[in-house]
């Protein structure tokens, strides 16, 4: 009797192994995170490509991929939605809109063979395509395009590793490839960071298909690496000055229409514009020169939430060359203009509103502009902290280019910014990672921050500038007036009856900030003349003479007084540095415009 012809059955991709398999291919982008910011150079050389793909593709680890799924449908549908929703960098939203083209293709199927999971990558790769509104080569796209018509060019399917490691083989060709295509690439040396990110993943996924093992890395400590900054940095600085933000929020509704917003962004005149999602969440991505009126274009299309603009120019600065102990405050800090950028200090955002219109303070809406709807909005504002995960994205990228960081909060007693900092810290690097509890705001909080840049720039080693933050802590004395209570009466702070009798009196409370970080009523001023220049007298009383000093006076909408509070306080006390700003919305939301605030660090401590 002949024997019958062995006929190998027809192979079906399914939910459970897919899953691992993607798992593994994560695991190796998170794990490789540090290397492929340092070689990260285009669209911009911000040192961030590795931080955006690890927080993208975390939110997917720790959301779709950490439940068990039957379906590949099913699983593919969560984790387009799980990357929309935690996209990054114009790497991330790439990324995430591959994975929602991918699920949009493959559907409902609960199971599939590889020839339609080919078709449905190559659909992937050409919405990942369509979500840019200037497609280039030599990136991530021309990658995953080689991936996808690869696997595509294959026949019937009886072994898969024999049909996934030549189409990695063409993706690693690929990647070679970039920079021949980009000149930015090979003036560095490197290949393009996203393409690179990319290749990662069909490594691991690769690595995972050959062993059957998962590579279980502790992400949530590894280890620092090799944390020198690529020099190629120090050589790219000079990326596109008008488009500083590299900004990006989330789009939720029915219907969403990407053309539209795409064809709307562009008319902005943002670059590197990244449309991705689906029908009903859009991840928007895009660097311009104001975020708010990105924002603004985006409300016309959906409901916007998960707002963040990030400044290129400070992650520029870092990524070339950023030092030991990298110094970051948020923006309850009133930091003088310009000193952020000399002395490399990175700010988190709070949040505020008026009504149900979001803002992130400082970038979405400066102080004047705050002042100015202060006066004509009927809602009164609310600040709210930064989130766990705005300080985790930031922390993160700090932790790609420095050993260490020093993070210093606006006061404990008053927000609940610094809880949220630390517990961004616990899910990151606690080992490497320090928080510092002003016990004080505006002024009084960008003057600490100004000693600890200063140290961390002269080479300190944290423990050295935690020390010295010790000592300057209750050293530095902050003051605040304010001659109208009618903000504080409308927000229900003080009682009505208040601002008939200070006004009848003609009374202006000085309030102090205390040891422990909350104000408190000091004294007062009564008469409305010269109450500038008696303030300042005020303060120059209550500090050491003799001393030499550093001063912070910040105004509410004032700066006419903000002036002649300054030079009273020089004219009184001699002062080192002294700085006039607009106080932001920390304290300008409580007191209300024509408010003061007097703030002073010895030089000598």
């Amino acid at each position: 009797m002949n024997a019958v012809p062995f006929v190998p059955p027809r192979l079906r991709i399914r939910g459970p192994a897919l899953r691992r398999a993607l798992i593994a291919g994560a695991r190796r982008v998170i794990a490789h995170r540090e290397t492929l910011n340092k070689i990260n150079v285009f669209p911009v050389p911000d040192g961030d490509t590795g931080s955006n793909l690890a927080f993208t593709l975390g939110t997917v680890l720790t959301g779709a991929l950490s439940r068990r799924t039957a379906s590949v449908g099913e699983l593919l549908r969560k984790v387009g939605e799980d990357a929309i929703d935690g996209a990054r960098g114009n790497s991330g939203a790439i990324f995430a809109q591959f994975f929602t083209g991918l699920a949009e293709a493959v559907g409902e199927q609960s199971t599939m063979p590889p020839q339609l999971l080919a078709q449905a990558i190559q659909a992937g790769a050409q919405s990942a395509r369509g979500a840019l509104a200037e497609p280039r080569e030599g990136t991530i796209l021309s990658v995953i395009s080689a991936f996808a018509d690869s696997l595509e060019q294959r026949g019937e399917v009886t072994d898969m590793r024999a049909w996934f490691q030549p189409a990695l083989l063409q993706a690693q060709r690929a990647l070679a490839n970039t920079p021949n295509q980009l000149p930015v690439l090979l003036k560095a040396g490197v290949v393009d960071a996203g393409a690179q990110g990319f290749v990662d993943l069909l490594e691991g996924i690769a690595e995972f298909m050959a062993t059957g093992l998962l590579d279980l890395v502790n992400l949530e400590n590894q280890s620092s690496g090799d944390l020198e900054a690529a020099q190629v940095h120090g050589e790219l600085l000079d990326a596109d000055p008008e488009h500083r933000w590299c900004s990006e929020c989330l789009l939720l509704g029915e219907g969403l229409d990407r053309p539209g917003l795409r064809a709307a962004v562009t008319d902005l005149g943002a670059s590197c514009v990244v449309v991705a999602g689906s029908h009903s969440r859009i991840r928007l991505h895009a660097h311009v020169a104001n975020p708010q009126a990105l924002f603004d274009v985006a409300a016309r299309f959906g409901r916007v939430e998960a707002t963040k603009a990030d400044d290129m120019h400070a992650q520029q600065r870092t990524a070339a060359g950023g030092g030991r102990v990298a110094i970051i405050t948020d923006s309850s800090a009133d930091l003088p203009d310009g000193l952020a950028e000399a002395l490399n200090i990175h700010v988190v955002p709070l949040r505020l509103n008026f009504g149900d219109q979001d803002y992130l303070d400082k970038i979405g809406l400066t102080p004047h502009e705050f002042y100015r709807k202060l006066r004509e909005e009927v809602v009164l504002p609310r600040t709210s902290q930064p989130s766990p995960g705005d300080f985790r994205r930031q922390f993160e990228f700090l932790l790609s280019h420095h050993p260490a960081l020093i993070y210093l909060g606006v006061a404990r007693a008053v927000s609940g910014t610094i809880q949220s900092a630390e517990t961004a810290i616990q899910r990151g690097h606690p080992d490497r990672s320090f928080v510092f509890d002003t016990a004080n705001a505006a002024g009084g909080q960008a003057l600490l921050a100004i000693a600890a840049a200063e140290a961390a720039q002269r080479g300190d080693e944290t423990a050295d500038i935690l020390a010295r933050l010790e000592r300057l802590r209750p050293l530095t004395r902050t003051w605040a007036i304010t001659r109208d209570v009618s903000l504080a009466v409308r927000g229900g702070r003080i009682p009505a009856w208040s601002k008939a009798v200070v006004q009848g009196l003609g009374f202006t409370p000085i309030a102090k900030i205390v040891p422990a970080g909350r104000l408190s009523i000091a004294g007062g001023l009564f008469g409305q003349k010269r109450v500038p220049e008696r303030f300042g007298a005020y303060v120059a009383r209550r500090v050491l003479a003799g001393r030499r000093w550093r001063v912070i006076v910040g105004h509410c909408d004032a700066l006419a007084e903000g002036e002649a509070l300054l030079a009273e306080i020089k004219r009184r006390l001699d002062c080192q540095d002294a700085w006039l700003v607009e106080t932001g919305p920390a304290i300008g939301a409580h007191a209300g415009p024509g408010a003061l605030v007097a703030c002073l660090q010895p030089v000598d401590a």
